[in-house]
């Protein structure tokens, strides 16, 4: 029934014709009860002739010599071949095939598998081209059989075609089979879900024989008996039975859903790096909830997403008659311990270069403790950082931190220590979640160099800053990194209280938003505005580094980094309150090198006010061209973008190196 390379149909196929020979059967395989007793064997007899290769052995003295002309009948396929011996190309058809159901899909199969397409570009003798035709023969024979086509012939043929070949396959593919009958004994003690189960089947009757269907039904069955609670449901081997005269087949496939059961208790044993109690806290069920299949593969996948598990086995232990099974978890560690690091470049940003050392288990369970440190030509920084995954329940993090840190822009200087706390839901790059929140609180200490005065001449202040910063973001693409369709949305706002000599209460809040839609299959087109503003305080009472700014690879490209905006008297950026952005870039992947280049044109503007509101009469344009690399963990970006309505200041270029999408 299947197709060459396709998974094989594990049913048993009986015939009900009343000759073998309907079946296929050749004909010694008819008489086996009539052979003679082993013991009767001569052995000094002489052995039988070999069998035909029905290939012609090529006769080398007609190489280049014009074919014969061929008959009234036409040639046979070795005549053909043999007239044209010599190495020559050719062309391959199908003949036959018209209004064969799924043609298309067994013509895709076909190409994918057939031995003539494979070597099609390379010139070949008259015995290979014989051999790949016999076996394109057998192959499509194989794939009209997976669809029903039983008494499907396919004969191979060869024709002359200007110095080359064309070889022709010609397709006889008869009547379609279909299922007189479709049973599935035992499936009625499953009660009230039995009808459901037959439904999720599928297979009925007057539907043709197809073997990926059928094989695709009896999945979908035991994958509903496991959703449905049928802990121990065993599905029995297809049975089915094939009548030549009729061109029909039944099929029988017994069932046993056993009982419904309901979790119990998990139990961890091999070398686990946390206890059964943690994973109890990350698995998505509790002892007495219905049983469902599907949780347990939930629960092998988070354990594995912990990064501190190798191998997750995940074993059933029936109790209670089978209406309760306990779950026996065998884990084995993986090293804990990571070294990593990361590089990027941006014009106005310099050069940065990060490097991390974590143990993901230091305090156990999954509590990661991380020393980090950032080394770049405007920006230093050292930090500690504890983690905590899973804390209190699934998918919630706990993150602490602590750093200091000296950061040197055209915008301002700063020195910075920093302790803050949050609770975090966010995505990986196992479960991407459509909804991230994170919510906590930052106390900072920041001595800082920038403009305070609408004199706009730098002066240096001291603060003191406690915040409440507070994220909600909705993710519909369809990748983390390098999405194609699908939109984001994010809005986030930070109640923050000042202290500079007196008592400033302020908001910062921005909104971000981005979609995707694909121009065909290499083409993205992707978009992003982005909305910021700060109420409650003028721009000099706000600290420089908690201002918002516009310009750089992940703002407004083609502009130094915070270059947008309201500057001081030295032509350096002050920062501002209202803030508006947005981006457009078409994302073409390219056929050449393997598909793993691609080209980003991209045209981003910008405006940045001192105000609340944002100017929207006061736009700065950048536009330029992106060059992507496909790596197996995302995209590296290079961005080379200029000013269109360039100021004193601004550079000609600006160059963007950087792992990710813009947005």
């Amino acid at each position: 029934m299947s197709g060459r390379g396709s998974r094989p149909w594990s049913a048993r196929l009986r015939c009900a014709a009343a000759a073998a020979a309907l079946c296929g059967a050749p004909a010694h395989a008819q008489g086996v009860a009539q052979s003679a007793d082993p013991a009767e064997l001569d052995p000094t007899a002489p052995l039988d002739p070999m069998p035909d290769l029905g290939v012609e052995w090529p006769d080398l003295d007609l190489r280049g010599t014009a074919p014969p002309a061929p008959s009234a009948a036409g040639p046979s396929p070795s005549q053909q071949v043999t007239a044209t011996s010599g190495a020559v190309r050719y062309t391959v058809s199908i003949e036959g095939l018209d209004g064969v159901a799924n043609g298309e899909e067994i013509l895709d199969s076909f190409h994918r598998q057939s031995a003539l397409d494979a070597d099609r570009k390379d010139a070949a003798n008259a015995a290979q081209i014989g051999r790949r035709a016999s076996a394109d023969a057998e192959l499509l024979t194989e794939l009209l059989r997976s669809q029903g086509y039983y008494d499907a012939v396919v004969e191979p043929s060869t024709q002359a075609d200007g110095s080359g070949l064309r070889v022709v396959l010609s397709a006889a593919p008869g009547a379609q089979y279909r299922f007189a009958s479709v049973e599935l004994p035992g499936l009625d003690a499953a009660g009230p879900e039995a009808a459901r189960l037959a439904e999720e089947f599928g297979i009925k009757p007057g539907d043709p024989v197809i073997a990926a269907e059928v094989i695709a039904g009896e999945l979908a069955l035991t994958r509903a008996l496991g959703e449905l609670g049928f802990a121990e449901a065993k599905v029995g081997e297809q049975d089915i039975e094939i009548n030549h005269e009729t061109r029909l087949a039944t099929l029988r496939l017994p069932v046993n859903p056993g009982p419904v059961a309901r979790f119990g208790v998990i139990r961890v044993s091999g070398r686990p790096p946390f206890s059964a109690r943690h994973v109890a806290t990350i698995a998505r069920f509790k002892p007495g909830d219905p049983f469902q299949r599907s949780k347990l593969d939930d629960l092998r996948r988070a354990l594995i997403a912990t990064t501190l598990v190798a191998n997750a086995e995940v074993q059933l232990a029936p109790t209670n008659g089978g209406r309760t099974v306990d779950v026996n978890v065998r884990l084995e560690p993986s090293p804990s311990r990571t070294i990593a690091g990361e590089a990027g470049y941006g014009t106005g940003q310099g050069l940065r270069l990060e490097a991390s050392w974590t143990d993901r288990n230091f305090f156990n369970p999954e509590g990661a403790l991380t020393l980090r440190g950032v080394l770049g030509t405007n920006e230093q920084l050292a930090g500690v950082q504890f983690r905590r995954s899973n804390f209190l329940r699934r998918d919630q993090v706990l993150n602490l931190t602590a750093t200091v840190s000296n950061q040197k822009f055209d915008a301002y200087e700063a020195r910075t220590a920093l302790v803050a706390g949050y609770i975090e839901r966010q995505s990986n790059f196992i479960w991407q979640k459509r909804w991230t929140w994170v919510y906590g609180g930052e106390i900072l200490g920041t001595d800082e160099r920038g403009v305070f005065s609408p004199a706009r001449v730098k002066s240096t202040r001291k603060f003191l800053i406690a915040a409440a910063p507070v994220t909600l973001g909705y993710d519909g693409s369809d990748s983390l990194l390098d999405p194609t369709r699908g939109f984001r949305l994010t809005g986030r706002v930070s109640p923050e209280v000042s202290s500079h000599g007196g008592h400033r209460s302020y908001a910062r809040t921005q909104f971000d938003a981005s979609a995707y839609h694909p121009l065909g299959s290499r083409t993205v087109a992707a978009g992003r505005v982005r909305l910021g503003t700060i109420f409650g305080a003028s721009v000099y009472d706000i600290a420089p580094s908690r201002r918002l700014y516009s310009g750089g690879g992940g703002s407004v490209r083609g502009y130094g980094y915070q270059r947008l905006g309201p500057k001081d008297v030295d032509g350096d950026p002050i920062g501002g309150r209202g803030l508006a952005e947005f981006a457009l870039e078409a994302r073409i992947r390219l056929n050449r090198f393997g598909g793993n280049f691609g080209i980003v044109p991209f045209i981003d503007g910008g405006s940045l006010s001192t105000k609340a509101s944002p100017d929207f009469g006061n736009w700065r344009l950048g536009a330029g061209i992106g060059v992507r690399y496909y790596s197996s963990f995302g995209p590296i970006r290079i961005d080379v973008g200029t000013p269109l309505n360039r100021e004193k200041g601004d550079g000609p270029v600006a160059v963007t190196v950087s792992l990710g999408q813009a947005f």
